[in-house]
This record gives C-alpha cells, structure tokens and sequence, in this order.
C-alpha cells in the first residue's frame, strides 16, 4: 500500500550539515520524496507540532531543541512508507540502533537523534498536513 509520512531532519544533523546524506539513505531505501523545505520553529510551533506530548517531562526539553536551528521537513512516499522510514532510522536510542540506520550512524544521543517521522497513519495525516499544503506536494 503506498502512503505518505512525515520525516523531519532535526537540528543536530542540520547543524552538521548531515542532509545529503539522510536524504541519500531515504532515497537508497526506495522513499521518494514528495515535498521538502527548510524551516525554523519558533517554540511555540515546536509545542504545537509536538502537542501530543504536553504532559510528558520531556515536553520542554524537546520543544526547546526543536526551536533551537533549523530542521528540513519532508513527505515521503512510497509502499509501506511509514514502517520502511521508520525502520530506516533506527531505535529512538541510538545505543539499540542497528547497524545501517540514520540514528546509528548519525545520532548524537536520545534527544538529538536527527530525524522524527511519523509513527502511524493518522499521524502521518497529521504532521505532514502540520507543515505542507497539498499544492507543495509534487507526484
């Protein structure tokens, strides 16, 4: 089945200019991608973006990492597209990423992991309609 789901390049990897290279392992793996583009959230659109976790501790920490650079945001498409990203970045923690993954190769340590994407169908609905409008997503 092929979907759509969101993957945001977070400021770690941006910051040490790691794009190429994620999106290099995205394309490898078979995910095209649809719609891309650079931003910086403010605090307030990285607590809206990340809202669903309002009432964890790590709620501050994490908005506050995502407002602090730029991040580069992304559809991608494909069959299978969220399971096959998710696999392709790796375990949340880099320590249980395995080899090959983004985080594994990438990630500095659980928060600054370098990429997020979607967990699920109906997040992905939810986060790619957060940053694009169906006229930025190109077939």
């Amino acid at each position: 089945m092929t979907q759509r789901t969101l993957s945001i390049i977070k400021p770690d990897a941006v910051a040490r200019n790691l794009e190429g290279a994620i999106l290099k392992m995205i394309q490898e793996a078979g995910l095209k991608i649809i719609a891309i583009k650079m931003v910086h959230l403010s605090l307030e659109e990285a607590r809206g973006f990340y809202a669903v976790h309002q009432q964890r501790p790590f709620f501050d920490s994490l908005t506050g990492y995502m407002s602090s650079g730029p991040v580069v945001v992304s559809v991608l498409e494909g069959e299978g597209a969220i399971d096959k990203y998710r696999k392709i970045m790796g375990a949340t923690n880099p320590e249980n990423a395995e080899q090959g993954t983004i985080r594994k190769a990438y990630a500095l340590d659980i928060e600054k992991n370098s990429v997020h994407g979607s967990d699920a169908p109906e997040t992905a609905e939810t986060e790619v309609a957060y940053f694009f409008s169906r006229l930025e997503m190109v077939r």
